[in-house]
């Protein structure tokens, strides 16, 4: 069922506490190094200003220790300052997250201002979801809207038990959560054929329930990255010096026994002399890597091939890289899984984390039928798993 949104909440005159999702990649200085989920949070944060309410937004910001010194790089002074610049109004940032600045920022705050508390996981109480903490925060405003899409797998106190701190018509998601719930379902209930599945990334271990799951309404299921390697072990071929998950090798040859012949997998391979940039570089045909080689991309014909299965699906799902995409010259199949995705005329979905780097990098972001911004609350969701933290947002 369609969840309670934003849009149906009043908001004129109220303090509106969203939950972003301002977990952002950082530079060295600390400076936000990629500002997507900040931008993608926009049309809900500018629809509470427009119609004159105001706005507490909480996010987490990595993974904080407790020691205060290790943790000044999480402080969210310049996602607070990104923010600013992208939304073209005033942000305030507090120095806590239910503390004397929160309380004294929140209980000033106007109609159409905007307050940053600090990071949320400073406080203990977040990551055991501490129901004393939870009413701390939620008494800060009126009303709460859920659009951290990438931390509804959470079951902490922002996502969970502050939302239950508020009564049901003053609980919503936001416009990001709601087209992420919208592809999903279409991903999950109505894909329309041919449905094709590309996964890629390191570990077959982080996609076996996944790629379980979608075995059972996928047409053919593209396989790149490292992963390729267990693969290819687990059928008997020589591996090189590649990645490997010896201890997934009887889990990826019962994947292959169990898919009828949906699995593909690379018919060459562009492999390395060492995994770094600077490497020497061949391109072999078929599926054994030499003694002493590194596997570190697809090759051109499993690039073309890959890339016209993509363009005559009817929808395409893809989370995980074909190489090492980071180093340009193990970047090649990544980058054309994504054009082939930029190009396709079917319903195209990027499921968040690497893969979404990378349609940002290559410029076909925009081009796609829509990049989550949730790589492991994405994977979770094709996995067919419930979250608690949708389960407290009433239904329409």
């Amino acid at each position: 069922m369609p969840k309670q949104t934003v849009r149906d909440l009043d908001v004129k005159g109220k303090k509106v506490l969203v939950r972003v999702d301002f977990n952002v990649p950082q530079t060295k200085d600390g400076a936000v190094a990629d500002d997507r989920r900040i931008r993608s949070a926009l049309p809900t944060l500018k629809d509470v200003l427009d119609r004159g309410g105001s706005l507490i937004l909480v996010s987490h910001l990595g993974r904080p220790t407790g020691e205060p010194a290790a943790d000044a790089p999480f402080k969210l002074d310049t996602v607070a300052a990104k923010l600013q610049e992208l939304i073209g109004r005033p942000v305030e940032k507090a120095d806590d997250t239910v503390g004397p600045s929160a309380k004294k920022l929140a209980a000033d705050l106007k109609p159409g201002g905007i307050l940053v508390l600090e990071n949320v996981r400073f406080n203990k109480g977040e990551k055991k979801g501490d129901p004393a903490f939870a009413k701390e925060l939620a008494s800060l405003a009126d009303a709460y809207v859920n659009d951290a899409f990438g931390t509804c797998h959470r079951d902490e106190a922002s996502m969970v038990a502050v939302p239950e701190q508020f009564p049901a018509e003053k609980r919503a998601i936001g416009f990001l959560v709601e087209k992420e719930l919208k592809i999903l379902d279409t991903l999950l209930k109505n894909p329309k054929s041919p449905y094709v599945a590309v996964m890629g990334g390191a570990k077959v271990s982080d996609k076996i329930l996944v790629m379980e799951t979608l075995l059972k309404s996928v047409d053919k299921l593209l396989v790149g990255g490292a992963m390729t390697y267990t693969f290819l072990k687990a059928q008997g071929h020589g591996i090189g010096k590649s990645r490997v998950e010896a201890d997934k090798l009887d889990v990826a040859r019962n994947l292959l026994d169990s898919a009828g012949g949906k699995i593909v997998l690379p018919v060459d391979h562009l492999i390395a002399d060492k995994p770094e940039a600077g490497a020497q570089t061949k391109v072999v045909d078929g599926p054994e890597i030499p003694d002493g080689w590194f596997g570190m991309d697809i090759g051109p014909k499993t690039i073309e091939l890959y890339a016209q299965i993509i363009l005559e699906a009817g929808t395409v799902v893809w989370n995980g890289p074909m190489g090492m995409f980071e180093v340009e010259a193990f970047a090649k199949g990544t980058k054309a899984v994504a054009l082939a995705l930029a190009e396709s005329p079917g319903v195209t979905a990027v499921g968040g984390g690497e893969s979404a780097e990378a349609v940002e990098k290559f410029g076909y972001a925009d081009k796609v039928s829509h990049v989550s911004t949730g790589g492991g609350a994405f994977l979770e969701s094709l996995e067919g798993k419930q979250f608690n933290s949708l389960k407290v947002i009433p239904d329409r």
